[in-house]
């Protein structure tokens, strides 16, 4: 059974920057949907559009691959699906542990997308006794006590956490003691975890927040740009008692013979 090493450090290695890493899987899953409208090639331009960054570092984040395109034609789409998941470690199975079968945790075990991209789950693990056999997405979920020998039984390296916070770092340590070198972090804590062992933390109230942040500022924005458009309306002075006696005057001395303003004023 593949176990996940073979391809681990290919990016380091080959020093493609920790920040191109991450935008990988962007560019592979626009590039899926191309493969899947059977679009053979893409410009960089409808790329970078697809995967949210701008064509420039795009071209530069393929660069560090050796792929560099064709003029007038654009990136061949299958090669590039290959490249990427050949870079990323996907052309071979990747096992998986998620360890707390709670909500979060079974809605995980039940995500499609993880055999789709080179992912195996393969075990459920939870502290519960009342969850022990119990079937959650076609697989029975097992005890904590038998964690490790799950881990070395199928040559598990990545494990995925979705525990309450009090137990995340508890688990973190079972899972590295027992062979784990890449954890996915669901619970709302930071792991402290040696060298060597690389942690990917998803925190959907830190994102929730953030967003709260740009909803307060474009609000305020939005306030600002009514208070100023309301500051840009001139309000004329009203007119003194003396000016308003001659403005009438002039206005009747104007009226035509019935006593209406004429159209047009003679010359």
């Amino acid at each position: 059974m593949a176990t996940g090493r073979t391809h681990r450090p290919a990016t380091r290695s080959r020093g493609i920057p920790e920040a191109t890493v991450a935008r990988l899987p962007l560019y592979l899953r626009a590039l899926t949907a191309l493969s899947e409208r059977s679009v053979p090639t893409v410009s960089s331009e409808e790329l970078a559009a697809a995967a949210g960054v701008n064509s420039a570092k795009l071209r530069k984040d393929f660069s560090y691959l050796g792929s560099y395109g064709t003029r007038g034609v654009g990136y061949d789409v299958e090669y590039l699906v290959y490249q990427i998941s050949r870079e990323l470690g996907l052309t071979q199975d990747w096992p998986v542990v998620i360890v707390g079968i709670g909500n979060l945790g079974a809605a995980l075990a039940n995500y499609g997308g993880f055999a789709s991209r080179g992912f195996r789950v393969a075990a459920l693990i939870d502290a519960d006794p009342a969850m022990k056999g119990k079937p959650v997405a076609g697989m029975p979920v097992q005890h904590t006590d038998d964690l490790e020998k799950i881990i070395s039984d199928n040559g598990v390296h990545i494990g995925v956490i979705a525990t309450p916070a009090g137990a995340a770092q508890q688990v973190s340590e079972r899972l590295i003691a027992a062979g784990v070198t890449s954890i996915l972090n669901f619970a709302p804590t930071v792991l402290s975890v040696p060298d060597g062992v690389d942690v990917r933390k998803v925190d959907l109230s830190i994102e929730l927040q953030i967003l709260a942040f740009h909803e307060q500022r474009k609000a305020g924005e939005e306030a600002a740009a009514v208070a100023g458009a309301a500051d840009d309306v001139v309000t004329p002075p009203p007119l003194r008692a003396d000016t308003a006696a001659a403005a009438a005057a002039a206005a009747a001395s104007r009226k035509g013979p019935d006593g209406d303003v004429p159209a047009v004023m003679p010359a």
